[in-house]
This record gives structure tokens, C-alpha cells and sequence, in this order.
């Protein structure tokens, strides 16, 4: 019944949580969403910005992916449907009560391919010795990507877990404001050897950053 009227209402109930504060879930136009306070969380214009930055990659010659910022799974939930993928892939969420709302209103938990990691990426990078094909960096708290999550620190562990010839996808901003800080990274990036493609308002909102090696 939620997803026939949503086409006449939004139906939406709220959740607390430590990290993100209030999130809301919400049917709306027979499709459902995760959102905070001021930006799509999961579902929504996220699925669409995370796809257009699969679709610049090889997704074929994949064998392995790494999730910086899991939320409701809707990155997962687009390489399986979308893509076919069956690979390996962990996920990295910091916020139990997230990965609760992606087992409990979209079904995303674990399974023989799925790994769900409750932590914080910047302890996970540093930590792991794992080697991936495709790292997924989506780390936003509402509209802001915390500022650990733009140090060379935090990218010099994250390159280290890509595989010789794998691929970095980033989402990096919608706020302005981080503008200098993110040109002043994909400058540092650039130093690393890789061939660094920048795309501004992907979906009309945010900058995308893909990785490749040369």
C-alpha cells in the first residue's frame, strides 16, 4: 500500500542516530529512500551519481570492491541488479543504526559475497592490507565529506589497498566551500602517477573524482 500512495504523498518516518542525527525514510513515488537532514543518503540521486562513476570504469575487469561509506547499500544494490556483479565486495559503514536500515527496509546484509564492516574508514585504510580493483569513497555526514576523509594521510592508505591496475571512485563534494581543499587534492593526486578525471554537478549537485592507473 506505501508505494501506491507515495505517488500522491511522500510517507516518511524518522530515525535517530549518533552520527548522521535525524534520517528519514521515505517512500515517494513507489521508490524509497534514506535521507538526512538536507541530502539524499542512499536510493535516490546517490544511486545515480555512484552509477555514472561505474560506468567510467571497466566493471568487467573487476574482481574485487571496496565501499567507503556503505549507508543503505545502494552502490551494492546497483552493481548486482545493474550490473551483475557476484564479486567479492566489503563494505565499510561507521553507524550500526545505518547498517540496521539497510538489512531491515532494503534488504542489503551480509552474504557469501557481502562483507559489512562496522567501522570508521579512516581506522579501516590504515589498517587493512587487503588489495582491491575498485574503492568506492563515499563518506559525507548531511552535505559535508569530514575533512579526515580529504588529508593525504587518508588517501595515501586508501591508494595502498588498490590492486596495480584498479580504479578509485570518489564522491567529493556538494558544498562550495571544500572547493580549494578538493582541487588541492586531485592536484596531489595527480602526483601518485594516475590519469585523474574530474565531472562537476554530476546530477546537477556533485563532484566525482575517477582514478585510474596509467
Amino acid at each position: 500500500m506505501k508505494p501506491l500512495l507515495s505517488y500522491i504523498l511522500p510517507i516518511t518516518k524518522t530515525i535517530t542516530s549518533k552520527y548522521s542525527g535525524t534520517l528519514e525514510i521515505t517512500w515517494h513515488n513507489g521508490k524509497k529512500h534514506l535521507n538526512s537532514l538536507n541530502a539524499n543518503y542512499s536510493y535516490g540521486s546517490l544511486q545515480r551519481i555512484l552509477k555514472f562513476g561505474i560506468e567510467k570504469i571497466n566493471i568487467q575487469s573487476v574482481d574485487s570492491i571496496l565501499v567507503l561509506g556503505m549507508g543503505a547499500g545502494s552502490v551494492n544494490a546497483t552493481l548486482q541488479k545493474d550490473y551483475n556483479f557476484s564479486k567479492p565486495i566489503v563494505a565499510v559503514e561507521i553507524d550500526p543504526v545505518v547498517i540496521d536500515i539497510a538489512k531491515t527496509e532494503f534488504g542489503i546484509s551480509e552474504s557469501e559475497n557481502l562483507k559489512i564492516v562496522c567501522a570508521d574508514a579512516f581506522e579501516f585504510v590504515k589498517d587493512s592490507k587487503a588489495k582491491f580493483d575498485l574503492i568506492i569513497v563515499d563518506l559525507f555526514i548531511d552535505l559535508t565529506v569530514p575533512d579526515q576523509f580529504l588529508a593525504d594521510e587518508f588517501w595515501d592508505n586508501v591508494i595502498s589497498l588498490k590492486s596495480s591496475s584498479g580504479s578509485i571512485i570518489f564522491n567529493a563534494s556538494v558544498k562550495d566551500a571544500k572547493a580549494n581543499t578538493i582541487n588541492e587534492l586531485i592536484d596531489y593526486l595527480k602526483t601518485k602517477v594516475y590519469k585523474v578525471e574530474v565531472f562537476e554537478k554530476v546530477n546537477n549537485t556533485n563532484t566525482l573524482i575517477v582514478l585510474k592507473s596509467l
